[in-house]
């Protein structure tokens, strides 16, 4: 998934607790369902950054590229910018873009 495109707010927001059991019927389940999915979404970006940074790593000890790498800094705070995987969690959630099913159901 691009997180870039995510329409999550980077800072948390109050949302009315209605609207979050409306489809599940309790709210606790809601709120697994969205912990389950803010994990997964926080392997995927794991995974991603580490993926970039790779690029970057140096088996040599050079001072010079260890104290400044420019480019390794701004993937770093573009990572660090980005909403919390549990805000595109909830925004996902809100927006129904979570599958997901009960087990007694299936």
């Amino acid at each position: 998934m691009d997180y870039k495109k995510t329409t999550a707010p980077v800072t948390t927001i109050t949302h009315d607790l209605n609207k979050l059991e409306r489809e599940t019927g309790n709210l606790y389940e809601t709120v697994t369902i969205i912990a389950k999915r803010s994990n997964q979404i926080s392997v995927e970006m794991k995974e991603e950054l580490n993926k970039k940074l790779d690029e970057f790593a140096s088996y040599t000890d050079n001072l010079e590229e260890i104290f400044e790498n420019r480019e390794q800094i701004e993937i770093s705070k573009f990572y660090e910018r980005l909403p919390k995987p549990t805000l595109i969690a909830l925004q996902e959630y809100l927006d129904e873009n979570i599958y997901f099913r009960r087990p007694e159901e299936s």
